[in-house]
């Protein structure tokens, strides 16, 4: 398992995603726990519920699909700090996803917030991941 928490989540739910899979087993943490819960507020997630299994948390997050095909809600998940390379930015520099379609993620002072919260709260932060 890796360190980098947030791409540990991030890179399951991508590849779920585009192989139609409904439901994906993340370690939870904090950080997936916030994740989860703004995709899940945001629209891109059916579920996440939490469990514990051999002493361990876990968080299975469950897909949305939309329509007869099943076009998933979730196009793309791309991290954009990584661990090797942090971007931060202030409220003013936060870019917009898809002209305000999609999400980007920041960890701040006050938590992990979603780009709008950020803006409205004035407070910048890392740019985490676009969400769209």
């Amino acid at each position: 398992m890796s360190q980098d928490t947030i791409s540990t989540m991030i890179t399951p739910i991508r590849n779920a995603s585009t192989g139609r899979k409904t439901t994906v087993r993340i370690p939870a943490t904090n950080t997936t726990r916030s994740i989860g819960r703004i995709s899940l507020e945001e629209g891109f997630v059916k579920s996440v519920a939490e469990h514990k299994e051999n002493h361990k948390d876990f968080m299975d997050v469950t897909s949305k699909y939309q329509g007869r095909k099943g076009k998933p809600y979730i196009t793309a998940l791309k991290r954009i700090s990584k661990p090797g390379l942090r971007i931060y930015s202030d409220h003013r520099g936060i870019p917009k996803v898809l002209g305000g379609m999609g999400i980007v993620i920041l960890p701040t002072s006050h938590g992990l917030v979603t780009d709008r919260e950020a803006r409205q709260k004035k407070i910048g932060g890392e740019i985490s991941c676009y969400v769209w």
